[in-house]
């Protein structure tokens, strides 16, 4: 379910209280910077000098200042708080995930609060995207009514197709890694190029959705549409999960580019916000796909 994933509020790390980061308008001594995380006026992801978004930082040590990123200073987001946090998100959505499977039976009514627990996941993730600081609160609070959600969802999804749950998140594991591989690989590049291109399509793909989810409720189109259980639903679950894929390479370039400019430690909860948002889509979308091709309905 897309709505819990406002991929259009996404953005880079903040500036705030004059801690430098990708939103950052302008460099000391350098032009004016957009708030394209990507825009750094050249090829080179680690541009020097004004294409360094954390060169304002006073804390950042004299070689960030005038040359290549140093290593992270003291105080700064390192991978291991990247991971410790992502463990954190995750391991909410698991525990809520869990709880919900075990203590809700299959019903209509759990299939209501499952609905509730989205929208409220939903209405905390729009308001952490448009915060200038990451709050541990939000996010934690966000993973754990989306791990109600999933918990249900996937309960149900067991009772019709047994074992899809599993399948799906052993999918998702392998879509995740094998993602995260080509882009260690450097088989693909994250430019400004390909994030606009990405975004263009997911938010045509999101609008689609939407149209056609509508059109469904109305009775204009049978079987769900372009989501229905058939070969059609098939294709459009593949490529809602490239989109996913898309998101995660996103993540992935925030991430590198945080912890090689120095980024404020408490970004790194933007870090694991995100992740956890392009996982549970890909799971979801998984989670479809593997019903779809049980061929089970």
């Amino acid at each position: 379910m897309r709505s819990s994933n406002p991929v259009f509020s996404r953005r880079g790390f903040s500036r705030d209280n004059g801690s430098a980061g990708f939103n950052a308008q302008q460099q000391a001594g350098g032009p004016a910077v957009g708030t394209n995380p990507y825009a750094q006026g050249t090829a080179d992801p680690y541009a020097q000098g004004a294409g360094n978004p954390y060169a304002t930082n006073p804390y950042a040590p004299q070689s960030t200042q005038y040359g290549a990123p140093a290593p992270a200073r003291t105080g700064g987001m390192t991978m291991d708080d990247v991971v410790t946090r992502t463990a954190m998100t995750l391991g909410t959505v698991v525990i809520g995930a869990v709880l919900a499977w075990t203590l809700l039976p299959v019903s209509p009514t759990s299939y209501g609060l499952a609905i509730g627990a989205a929208l409220v996941a939903f209405v905390l993730a729009i308001v952490q995207s448009f915060k200038r600081t990451p709050s541990p609160a939000l996010i934690i609070g966000y993973a754990a009514f989306e791990g109600v959600f999933l918990g249900v969802i996937s309960e149900m999804f067991n009772a019709q197709w047994s074992g899809a749950p599993f399948q799906a998140v052993l999918g998702t594991m392998a879509v995740s890694g094998a993602t995260l591989f080509m882009y260690k690989q450097r088989w693909i590049r994250v430019t400004a190029r390909y994030a606009r291109i990405g975004m263009t399509i997911a938010i045509a793909f999101v609008v689609v959705m939407a149209v056609n989810l509508l059109l469904s409720v109305f009775g204009a189109v049978d079987d769900g549409g372009l989501r229905s259980f058939g070969p059609l639903g098939a294709v459009v679950g593949i490529l809602a999960i490239l989109i996913g894929c898309f998101f995660l390479t996103l993540d992935f370039k925030q991430i590198e580019d945080g912890v090689a400019y120095g980024a404020p430690r408490e970004e790194s909860w933007l870090a694991a916000f995100g992740l956890t948002m392009s996982l549970v889509w890909i799971y979801l979308e998984m989670l479809r796909l593997v019903a779809i091709f049980s061929g089970d309905d």
